[in-house]
């Protein structure tokens, strides 16, 4: 799927519609499925065709920053919860709102997500999130994903797949770059 991220782009897994836009962020997000296992992939990577201003390219720096960091974390025993609080210590540290810092009730219209647990459905547990308080385990391969909105510019995201090992875990898409120039 390509999805154009330009400003005010829209929220989730839209496929967007027309040529890919200018000097904006475009998505490209592949989720296949194996055939022969069932078992679904995941992986994003963001791209600029064109000028990549220095919002964009802070912005996309940021979001390194979370998945590198959260990425790094995974390990038995960690609740998806905590990894959340990882990206999320990052977005927030630069004003960037999350679902901890929303107000009740409050739709984010810029913000961010970090990610899901993957295998015979693309999104299933663990669950990566406010309410994800089971720990990993060995074995488990989530999806880190984290990325933002930011109406002014467009939205990044980068996402890898992860198997969790017995002592850290495995980076199963990680030997695809991350620029932004396709």
């Amino acid at each position: 799927m390509v999805k154009p991220m330009g400003p005010d782009p829209r929220i989730g897994h839209d496929p967007g519609s027309g040529p890919p836009p200018a000097h904006t962020p475009i998505l490209i997000d592949l989720w296949p499925r194996d055939e022969e296992s069932s078992c679904w992939s995941d992986m994003t990577r963001t791209f600029v065709r064109g000028g990549i201003s220095d919002r964009i390219a802070d912005l996309h720096a940021l979001v390194l920053s979370a998945h590198e960091q959260s990425c790094a974390a995974v390990r038995p025993g960690v609740r998806g919860v905590e990894l959340y609080g990882i990206a999320c210590d990052v977005f927030e540290s630069v004003g960037y709102p999350t679902g901890r810092t929303k107000q009740p009730g409050e739709t984010l219209r810029e913000g961010f997500g970090l990610g899901h647990g993957v295998g015979l459905a693309v999104h299933e547990p663990p669950i990566l999130g406010r309410i994800g308080t089971a720990p990993l385990i060995a074995g488990d391969v989530i999806a880190i994903e984290p990325g933002t909105v930011d109406r002014s510019v467009g939205g990044v995201r980068a996402e890898d797949l992860l198997v969790v090992t017995d002592d850290g875990s495995e980076r199963l898409t990680g030997g695809f770059p991350y620029g932004l120039v396709p």
